[in-house]
C-alpha cells in the first residue's frame, strides 16, 4: 500500500498532524518509536505539570494559616505522586490510540528511518519493514543537550546525571539535588522538588535565570525561589562531574556542590541523527530541519513541524506549525506565524509572557512604551495570593499604538495569556482593549488595567 502521507514521530506536531489528515480523508501512517504523545506526554509537560499540581496542593497546605486554613500533618507522599503522574499519561497516551483509530490513521511502533525516494514516493523502514509515502512530515522532535563535561557520560550510567526523562521517574526524593540549568525545565524540577523535600541547587552560566523571560519578571521569580531555599549559583560554569559532586567555575575559583543526584537541564537540539534524511536531500541549518513559512522544507512533498525545525520549541507551536503543513498538503493556503506564541513557566507563582519583551524590542529598534501594575491591583489576586508580589507589564509600540507583548508573574498567568496572544495576533490597538469588558472579579482584569496606564 501507498499512502498519501507518511508521518514520523507521534509527539504534539505528529500525532495532531495525523489526526487532521486522517479526519481529511488522507490514507496516514504514523510511526513513533516509544509512545504515542512523545515527549511532551510522556517526559515532558504532561508529567511534570501533574507533579506540580501535587506541589501546590502540598505548599498551600503548609502555608494555609494566612487564610485561615490549618493543616499541621500536610505530607508530601512523593512515590503516590509519581504513580498519578503515570495514571495520568496512560490515560492520555489512551486517548490519543483512540483517536488514531477514529480517524483511520495506521500506527507503526518502532524507529522510521528514510531510505531514500522512488516514483512512487518516499521510502521509510522501519525494522525490515518498508513504506512508501507520497508525502513525508517529520515530527522527530528533540532530544536533550548533553555537553562534553568529564563524568557526564559516567553518571548516565551510573543514574547519577539524570535528564528530564530519568527525573520523573525517580521513587525517592534526594536529599541533595543539582540542576545543571535555570531554564524552564530546570526550575520546573527545582520548583517540584523544593517542595517535596529536596536540598536544591540550581548552577547557570548566564548572570539570570529563566532564559529570554523579560529580565524584571526573572528577577522577581528568582527571589520566590530563594524564600523557598532554592540556591542558584549565576555565572557559573559546570567543569566536571564527580561522584556525589559537582565541579564548577566561577570568577575564577573553582568549588564543589555535593549532590545526591543531578539534572542535566542545558537545553534541547533538533533529532535528526540516523533518519536519513540525506538519502532525500532535506537542508538542515545547524542540526534542525529547515523550513518555510509553509512548513516545508527545501525538498518538494516534505514537511517538517514541531521541535525538529528548531524555531520554537514548545508543544503548542508544534501544535499548529502540524495544522500549516497539513493544510497546505491539502491545497489550503495557510503560513505560520511566530510573534505571537505564548510561553509558560508552570511553576508557583506562574510567569507567563507573549511578543516583545522590553529587551527584545529594544534590541530590534522598535520604538515602545511600556506600563506594568502589580498583580494586587485585581481582586481576585489578592484574595488568593496572600503577600504575592506579582506583577503584568504590557508594551505598545509608540507609532501605532499596537500591543507587542505582554509579561506577567503570579497564578493563573497560563490561562490568561492566551487572551494576550490574541490581542497581539488580532494586533489590537490600546484602544481597542480598553473597550473590552473583562469579566470581574478575575485575575484577567489586570491585562486591562495595566493598559488604562499606557
Amino acid at each position: 500500500m501507498i499512502y498519501e502521507l507518511i508521518v514520523i514521530g507521534g509527539g504534539p506536531a505528529g500525532y495532531l498532524a495525523a489526526e487532521r489528515a486522517g479526519h481529511a480523508g488522507l490514507s496516514t501512517l504514523l510511526i513513533e518509536k516509544r509512545s504515542l504523545g512523545g515527549v511532551c506526554l510522556n517526559e515532558g509537560c504532561i508529567p511534570t505539570k501533574t507533579l506540580l499540581y501535587s506541589a501546590k496542593i502540598f505548599d498551600n497546605a503548609k502555608h494555609g494559616g494566612k487564610y485561615g486554613v490549618t493543616a499541621a500533618d500536610a505530607k508530601l507522599d512523593h512515590r503516590a505522586v509519581v504513580n498519578r503522574k503515570n495514571k495520568v499519561v496512560r490515560n492520555l497516551v489512551a486517548g490519543i490510540k483512540a483517536k488514531m483509530k477514529k480517524n483511520n490513521v495506521t500506527v507503526v511502533q518502532g524507529e522510521g528511518r528514510i531510505a531514500g525516494r522512488s516514483l512512487e514516493g518516499y521510502e521509510v523502514k522501519v525494522g525490515d519493514t518498508s513504506y512508501t509515502g507520497r508525502r513525508l512530515l517529520i515530527a522527530t522532535g528533540s532530544v536533550p543537550i548533553l555537553p562534553p563535561i568529564p563524568g557526564v557520560k559516567e553518571g548516565l550510567e551510573t543514574g547519577f546525571v539524570l535528564t528530564n526523562r530519568e527525573i520523573l521517574d525517580l521513587t525517592e526524593v534526594p536529599a541533595k539535588l543539582v540542576i545543571v540549568g535555570g531554564g524552564v525545565i530546570g526550575l520546573e524540577m527545582a520548583s517540584y522538588f523544593q517542595s517535596a523535600g529536596s536540598n536544591v541547587t540550581v548552577i547557570e552560566m548566564l548572570d539570570h535565570i529563566a532564559g529570554n523571560t523579560d529580565a524584571e519578571i526573572s528577577q522577581i521569580l528568582l527571589k520566590n525561589y530563594q524564600k523557598k531555599g532554592v540556591r542558584f549559583l549565576l555565572n557559573s560554569k559546570v567543569t566536571k562531574i564527580e561522584q556525589n559532586a559537582v565541579i564548577c567555575e566561577s570568577g575564577g575559583q573553582t568549588f564543589s556542590v555535593e549532590a545526591d543526584k543531578v539534572l542535566m537541564s542545558i537545553g534541547r537540539r533538533a533529532a535528526t541523527e540516523g533518519l536519513g534524511l540525506e538519502t532525500i536531500g532535506v537542508e538542515l541549518e545547524r542540526g534542525r530541519v529547515k523550513t518555510d513559512s509553509k512548513c516545508q522544507t527545501n525538498v518538494p512533498g516534505v514537511y517538517a513541524a514541531g521541535d525538529v525545525n528548531g524555531v520554537s520549541m514548545l508543544a503548542h507551536t508544534a501544535y499548529r506549525e502540524a495544522e500549516v503543513a497539513i493544510n497546505n498538503i491539502l491545497g489550503k493556503k495557510d503560513i505560520m506565524r511566530y510573534h505571537a506564541i505564548p510561553s509558560v513557566i508552570y511553576t508557583n507563582p506562574e510567569v507567563a509572557g507573549v511578543g516583545e519583551t522590553e529587551e527584545s524590542a529594544s534590541k530590534k529598534g522598535i520604538e515602545f512604551e511600556a506600563a506594568k501594575l502589580p498583580m494586587m491591583y485585581s481582586g481576585r489576586y489578592m484574595a488568593e495570593n496572600e503577600g504575592g508580589d506579582g506583577i503584568c507589564k504590557v508594551l505598545v509600540d509608540k507609532k501605532h499604538r499596537k500591543l507587542i507583548g505582554v509579561h506577567m508573574i503570579g497564578n493563573y498567568s497560563s490561562e490568561i495569556i492566551y487572551g494576550a496572544a490574541l490581542m497581539i495576533e488580532l494586533e489590537m490597538r490600546v484602544d481597542d482593549v480598553k473597550e473590552l469588558v473583562f469579566p470581574h472579579p478575575t485575575v484577567s482584569e489586570i491585562i486591562r488595567e495595566t493598559i488604562f496606564e499606557l
